[in-house]
């Protein structure tokens, strides 16, 4: 399926639209040259930034993955339990 691009930088398949600042796992894979498996699993294991999600849609907001990924992609799960 053709995804196109409106004059407001949305990209849209149809009938949904989504913003072009946020991506699917599809495209996360490719920014991060791994599988879409891999990419949920960082997400799972909290070693990435949270995904937005939009009903059953999942997306991960571009500004941020660009931010995780300037930092050295840091785990970003907070740890459990209080200081030793």
């Amino acid at each position: 399926m053709a995804t196109n691009t409106n004059a407001t930088g949305e990209r849209f398949a149809g009938p949904e639209r989504v913003p072009a600042e946020l991506l699917d796992v599809r495209a996360v894979a490719s920014m991060l040259q791994c599988s879409c498996r891999h990419v949920r699993r960082l997400a799972d294991g909290g070693r990435m930034p949270t995904p937005t999600r939009l009903g059953s849609l999942v997306r991960w907001r571009r500004r941020e993955l660009q931010n995780w990924l300037e930092a050295g992609c840091p785990s970003v799960r907070a740890s459990k339990g209080g200081a030793r």
